[in-house]
């Protein structure tokens, strides 16, 4: 689950959430929505322009996430991010434990399994 203390920047247009702004050291550590780091510490104005130039645009591309007793990561593909958690797809032709599109659930903020391909 978002922290409390974490603040919702929103996207002037439409007010979809295009991620947090998580305190840190006197500035701002801005965020995705499931909480992978995008910058900083900056200060609050470069916090929210690295969101809004980032936009949505971490949902297009491939991420790799790591499992457990699995020495190389598997591709995935972010398929729903909520506050409370996220869903990925089996990206990977390469891992055979599971179909491609199989769904792994993960828990909000990501705990740093997963990072950009």
């Amino acid at each position: 689950m978002i922290p409390a203390h974490w603040r919702p920047h929103r996207r002037e247009e439409d007010g979809e959430v295009l991620g947090y702004l998580r305190p840190e050291g006197g500035g701002h550590v801005p965020v995705t929505p499931f909480g992978h780091p995008v910058a900083g510490p900056v200060p609050e104005a470069e916090a929210r322009a690295a969101l809004d130039a980032l936009g949505l645009s971490y949902l297009a591309g491939p991420w790799l996430l790591t499992l457990p007793g699995r020495e190389e990561p598997v591709t995935v593909r972010i398929v729903e991010v909520t506050p409370e958690r996220m869903r990925v797809a089996n990206a990977d032709y390469g891992y055979e434990e599971a179909d491609i599109g199989h769904v792994f659930v993960l828990d909000v903020p990501e705990p740093g399994r997963l990072r950009a391909a």
